[in-house]
């Protein structure tokens, strides 16, 4: 039987696109009135070679061969912008999905973007499959793709969010490139005590025995610690390992994570700056909501569920309730203490001037660039700390081991 794409409105005048395979096209008109839709429109569905409709998914996945397994970054960014560019030209949402799960190159996307098609081919909305998928589509893109669908504006919004994702992933990688080498050279200062500890320091222990020499008391201590090290290796690291383990699940407690933040926050420099990265974080969501179209109350909600971070999540949650009530977001950014003057004098223009996305993006820019500059003098000025502890550590070892000798050679002498 021939296939029959359909366009309908059900009671509630919501659209449903999908499929249905009938002897006749008054056949697909029948079967559809039948369950209650009003029809817009029912065509012949065009055989396209290159949608391949007809191959089952496990015929496909015998033939794919992925890149990798895992969903990266990327593979999200390539599907938002391959998805705009084809639904800018013209192509219809089912097609495009079906050409982009062709070309993905992560076996697990490919998985989710099957049943992302499929869901879309039985008339599901879109925003609606991807709601599926938190672990790969968070609010940000189900609300933004919901916005997309209602307003039509579908491939702006998908612009908008790759924009926003590539954003943020650049910013992650600056602040992680800021930290690496500092956190390396600290990871191989501890290394080389730990292979003093564990190989050197009891060579030289049975080498000072063998000659019943008096010890000074620096070599005499390092000694003791490094036989402490060695003989107590594994209880002292399955000690730091429940400590590690046990904090980290008191951490994830949503009053455990409020004391670690405000530990955070209250540090001296470092806490203005995990701050910062919050309201950046905040006003960068806002940005991208509020410039497609989202309410206010609405972006709120979705920006309190995102944040990642409980003090701003119940300021979030207060601040909500207060614009609820009427109130300007500026306004209750002040009163909260929370935000920064600038960050809440720029977004009250925003607001006076009906260009509160604009604002907001501005926000998000120059903080961005706030962090990125302190990470890289951070970076900077911490290295040479991190050499000389490094330097200092393993020349008071080596000083420690070394000195017996050397007094031992002055006495000879």
């Amino acid at each position: 039987m021939p296939d029959f794409l359909y366009v309908v409105k059900n009671e509630e005048g919501k659209t449903i696109k999908g499929s249905l395979s009938t002897v006749d096209k008054d056949a697909a008109v029948e079967q559809l009135q039948k369950q209650g839709y009003f029809i817009i429109s029912v065509n012949p569905a065009k055989k396209d070679p290159s949608m391949k409709f007809s191959q089952s998914k496990s015929e496909i996945e015998g033939k794919r061969k992925f890149s990798h397994k895992r969903v990266k970054i990327e593979d999200k960014l390539l599907f938002s912008r391959q998805l705009a560019t084809m639904l800018e030209s013209g192509v219809n949402l089912l097609r495009s999905l079906n050409v982009i799960v062709l070309q993905v190159e992560s076996e697990e996307f490919y998985k989710v973007l099957c049943q992302v098609r499929d869901d879309v081919e039985q008339g599901v909305s879109l925003s609606l499959t991807l709601s599926k998928f938190p672990k790969y589509f968070d609010s940000l893109w189900v609300s933004l793709t919901e916005i997309g669908e209602a307003s039509g504006t579908m491939p702006r919004v998908l612009n908008k969010l790759a924009f926003y994702v590539e954003r943020k992933e650049a910013f992650r990688s600056a602040i992680i490139s800021a930290v690496i080498y500092p956190a390396i050279l600290f990871s191989v200062s501890i290394g080389a005590i730990l292979f003093f500890a564990l190989f050197i320091g009891p060579r030289f222990k049975v080498l000072y025995d063998s000659l019943d020499a008096e010890l000074p008391a620096l070599t005499q201590t390092m000694l003791n610690v490094f036989d402490t090290i060695k003989t107590k290796f594994f209880l002292i690291t399955g000690v730091f390992c429940a400590i590690f383990i046990i904090a980290k699940k008191y951490f994830k407690t949503p009053v455990g994570q409020r004391q670690l933040e405000n530990f955070l926050f209250g540090l001296p420099g470092v806490g203005h700056v995990m701050k910062t990265i919050v309201v950046e974080r905040f006003t960068s969501q806002m940005s991208i909501l509020v410039e497609s179209g989202v309410p206010i109350l609405y972006a709120l909600d979705i920006g309190e569920r995102m944040i990642g971070n409980k003090i701003c999540e119940d300021v979030l949650k207060e601040m909500k309730s207060k614009v609820r009530e009427g109130k300007l977001i500026s306004e209750e950014m002040i009163r909260t203490g929370f935000f920064p003057p600038m960050a809440s004098q720029m977004i009250a223009i925003g607001e006076e001037t009906g260009e509160l996305g604009k604002m907001l993006d501005h926000v998000a820019e120059y903080y961005q660039r706030y962090v990125q500059t302190f990470m890289t003098r951070f970076s900077t000025i911490f290295e040479p700390f991190i050499l000389v502890f490094m330097g200092g550590t393993i020349g008071l070892i080596v000083l420690s081991m070394f000195l017996p000798i050397f007094n031992i050679a002055s006495m000879g002498g």
